[in-house]
């Protein structure tokens, strides 16, 4: 099987020149055996045509990120298409190159092995998201018994309150109840007093008459026995 690059020497795009002096460096440092297609030269238009048909990644850059056609580089394994620079450089990245390439069986032992990882760190993220999520649920009763407690503190203080507005309402009836029967004491007192007095000055009053008739009627006594006298003076003549 035969590697083969398809690149062009005469594009006026900088990116894919570098892009493909990228691809042909790696591959000599990994000592990958490979053939160069230059679609820019006379005669390789069929080369050219197959690019572009077989390619399924368009090799998009930075200054012509939506191409007509796809850009090179392009590699191929004989007819069959392994992929753009993006995913060369990827494959790269993550130390997968050979089988990218298909120049190597993938290796089910590494993606386990990378799975494996995987699945452990996020378990131990999961772990910690779970204990924090019952730090969190451990730190909520405490609120909830602090939010009792204010209740209750509150509850009290409301009772406290009522108790004070009921003992000031009753005092304040105490003292309008004996304000009021002080108020009546005091009525009662003056009607007793008025009453005393008006007894007092018809009891004067009725001595004072007795006296005027008593003395008219001594007079009246008088009066008669000095006619009875005289009468009988006259009749002892």
């Amino acid at each position: 099987m035969v590697l083969k690059v398809y690149v062009s020497n005469l594009s006026g795009n900088k990116e894919v020149k570098k892009r493909q002096q990228r691809v042909l460096m790696i591959l000599d440092s990994k000592n990958i055996q490979y053939d160069i297609v230059d679609i820019a030269e006379p005669g390789k238009e069929s080369e050219k045509e197959h690019m572009q048909n077989k390619s399924t990644s368009n090799g998009g850059t930075v200054s012509d990120p939506e191409p007509r056609h796809p850009l090179p580089p392009q590699i191929f394994n004989e007819d069959e298409y392994c992929g753009d620079y993006d995913a060369f450089d990827m494959a790269n990245e993550i130390d997968t190159l050979e089988v990218f390439l298909k120049l190597a069986p993938a290796d089910t032992t590494a993606v386990s092995s990378a799975q494996i990882e995987l699945k452990q760190e996020n378990g131990e993220a999961k772990e910690a998201e779970k204990a924090a999520d019952a730090e969190a649920d451990g730190e909520k009763p405490a609120d909830g018994a602090s939010g009792d407690a204010n209740g209750e503190a509150s509850e009290a203080d409301k009772a406290e309150k009522k108790d004070d507005e009921n003992g000031e309402a009753t005092s304040e009836n105490k003292e309008t109840t004996e304000t009021e029967g002080n108020e009546k004491k005091d009525e009662n007192s003056e009607e007793k007093q008025l009453t005393a007095a008006t007894l007092s000055s018809t009891t004067t009053a009725a001595p004072t008459g007795s006296g005027h008739k008593s003395k008219n009627n001594s007079s009246e006594l008088s009066e008669s026995a000095l006619l009875l006298g005289s009468e009988r003076d006259a009749s002892a003549q």
